[in-house]
Formats: C-alpha cells, structure tokens, sequence
C-alpha cells in the first residue's frame, strides 16, 4: 500500500512516522504534487499556526491538490482544522472540506471557567461513529494539545468535552480529521491508525 504524509510547513511529521513504523506500516514524506495524487492514503499532519501553514500551502498550489483528492484522508491535529471552513487562529479562510468553523477556546472560557488554554493531556471521545473508530469504546482517552475546536455539526463522528462540547473527530466522503495525536494516544491511538489504513 502506498501512504504519503503531506509535508508542509507544520510539525509533527516525526512522530506520525514513528507511530506508524510501530503497526509495521511504512509511509512516505512528500510535497511532490503527482506522487500525492498517486497515494492509496494520505495523511495530513500538523502541528503549528493556521494563517502561515494555509499561505504555505497557497503558494503550493497543495490547498487546491488536497481538496480535491479522491481516496481517504486524515487530517490531525492543525490538518483537521485547515480542513474547516475558517481558522480564528489569525482569520484565515481554511480549505472548506467540513463546513465548520474554528474557534478559540478563551471565548468560551471567559464565561468563568478556570480550565487551561491550551488543553493539553488525555481527554475522552464519546459518540464515536465509523468505520474509523471500529474497537474503539465510547469514552476511550486520547491525547490533545490545542487551543482552538471545531464546533458540533453535522460532519462530527466524535465529540470531546473540555470547557464545551466540541467535534473530536469529522467525517465528510473521503475525508476524516481528528482534533486529537492518534500518534501519542498509546493502544486507541495506534488502533484507529489501522483503522485508517484499513478503511
């Protein structure tokens, strides 16, 4: 099978690759255009800042290739959330793949709750839905690092509370994103990694 891992300029890539070598599958870093189209699966990591990894991916051409790709996609992390329609995160428009909008926790949390910003730690998913989360319990913890969400709505297959209820996970066609690191979520993680590459 052949996996690609997007490479732009948003970290996380290494730790992706590792988690991956650990279920015995290897996957191949790239921002070669044809070589993405070509994939059987592509993950699109990200860790870092929405408006500079967005202008990136312009300058590309990537933002054009990665909407319009056909097989299963995963976004994680910053991935799902450039996947959305909007970043808060300096208000940059986003790819559109899900038709949410990113927003920043300190809005929500100004209404008294002491709750830190950025969450970071394990945290439980519930109302898991798709073959993403096959063996995947209700109320299964995996682990965050983030300081922005995408709301409730209609692409939402998990949902994650932490100062308000909010999509854990998104699902539209071919494409799914996870706000969550399957990368560090230990044995869920590492399963719903196999599910990604089994789907």
């Amino acid at each position: 099978m052949n996996l690609v891992i997007i490479k732009y300029n948003a970290g996380n890539i290494q730790s992706v690759l590792y988690a991956l070598e650990r279920i015995g599958v290897e996957a191949k870093v790239t921002d070669d255009i044809p070589e993405i189209e070509r994939a059987d699966k592509v993950i699109f990591p990200g860790v870092g800042e929405a408006s500079s990894a967005m202008r990136y991916l312009k300058e590309r051409g990537m933002d054009k290739v990665i909407k319009n790709l056909q097989q299963p996609v995963l976004g994680i992390c910053l991935g799902m959330q450039l996947m959305c329609r909007f970043s808060e995160e300096n208000k940059v428009e986003c790819l559109g793949i899900f038709d949410e909008d990113v927003k920043y926790f300190g809005k929500a949390a100004s209404t008294g709750n002491k709750l830190k910003i950025p969450q970071i730690g394990w945290n439980n998913i519930y109302d898991v839905k798709t073959p993403l989360f096959s063996n995947i319990p209700d109320n299964s913890y995996v682990y965050f690092v983030h300081s922005y969400y995408a709301a409730l709505g209609e692409h939402t297959i998990a949902a994650t509370n932490y100062i308000l209820p909010y999509s854990s996970a998104l699902h539209r066609d071919n494409f799914y994103g996870v706000q969550f690191h399957p990368e560090k979520s230990a044995d869920k993680g590492e399963q719903i990694l196999k599910n990604f590459i089994t789907l």
